[in-house]
């Protein structure tokens, strides 16, 4: 990609700018925040670090908004964080205000952006985002169930002592309490994972899972976590901009879909040049179904939430 844009110099947005320089994954990356001096102190410490780890990407930093201008690409990691015992939905009518004026800057100076939404509530925040652009759906998507994902490969690492190298895993769903791992399509070098683990610990990884970033915050009190998503975003970032056409966990609107319509959520998509190249429909099992509509439910009853709050909405 020639420029991407990343809207939130929070701690996510900040690992993520980090990140996505190390890798060479735009020639130009715009840092934008509120408070004039912070996202120019960012990008020039980023910036500093670039003849350690050899990288050439122009960074800067801006609160002009019209700074994102000619964006091929445009990360939204601005919002409200959760603080300890908060749910990813108790955020959901500060960070909607917040991404709708985004959004606004985006149709206004990078009209032929794609969008990436990692503020949260994602799955909320993401369908909000498609409706207000109006594009089609393979330019509007946002970052969970490759997070969601990776922390479950994360903890079967942990649990196996196998490497992480050899682990895959698949999450599907909202970005919550609801999310449905799925450890019938979780190999460990292809080998299904129940050969490696009873059904006693699959449960409790799984559970650990829905929990994941709950868990951080608690431990940690003063921030949620941003090595692992900000991680996440970079390998979205580099199917996209090296067009691999790697299949990754994303949300993304669904038109039909596993049998729903109107609503994003997370499900593996085809990832390359052209955004959300294809929606790949798993073959789940009655009670996988069951979970996935389940939570399809919970992301509906945040969506009414917004509806009944706002009417202009």
């Amino acid at each position: 990609m020639k420029k991407i844009t990343i809207v939130g110099v929070g701690r996510v947005g900040e690992s993520t700018a980090q990140i996505l320089a190390q890798d060479e994954l735009c020639q130009e990356l715009v840092l934008l925040g509120r408070r004039d001096g912070v996202p120019q102190g960012v990008a020039l410490d980023i910036h500093e670090s670039s003849p350690l780890f050899r990288f050439d990407v122009k960074v800067t930093g801006a609160t002009d908004p019209a700074a994102m201008s000619d964006s091929d690409l445009v990360i939204i990691t601005a919002g409200l964080p959760r603080k300890p015992g908060m749910s990813r939905s108790d955020v959901l009518d500060a960070n909607l205000q917040v991404l709708t004026s985004v959004v606004d800057d985006v149709l206004c100076y990078a009209p032929d952006s794609s969008l990436l939404i990692v503020s949260n509530p994602v799955d909320v925040l993401t369908y909000y985002a498609w409706k207000q652009t109006g594009w089609d759906r393979s330019r509007v998507f946002g970052l969970s169930g490759v997070l969601d994902s990776a922390r479950m490969a994360g903890f079967i690492a942990l649990e196996t002592n196998f490497s992480t190298k050899d682990i895959t895993a698949m999450v599907l769903g909202g970005h919550g309490d609801s999310m449905v791992p799925l450890p019938d399509y979780t190999c460990i070098r292809g080998i299904p994972v129940s050969q490696f683990m009873d059904q006693k610990t699959i449960d409790r990884i799984v559970k650990r899972t829905r929990q994941g970033g709950a868990e951080i915050l608690a431990l940690k009190q003063n921030s949620s976590a941003y090595n692992a998503p900000a991680a996440s975003v970079a390998s979205m970032v580099d199917a996209i901009s090296r067009r691999r056409r790697r299949i990754l966990p994303c949300v993304v609107p669904l038109e039909g879909e596993y049998g729903l319509d109107d609503i994003a959520m997370g499900v593996p998509v085809v990832l390359g040049k052209g955004g959300v190249e294809q929606v790949v429909e798993l073959k789940l099992s009655k009670s996988e179904m069951a979970l996935f509509q389940a939570s399809s439910e919970q992301i509906r009853a945040d969506l009414t939430k917004v509806v009944k709050g706002n009417e202009n909405v």
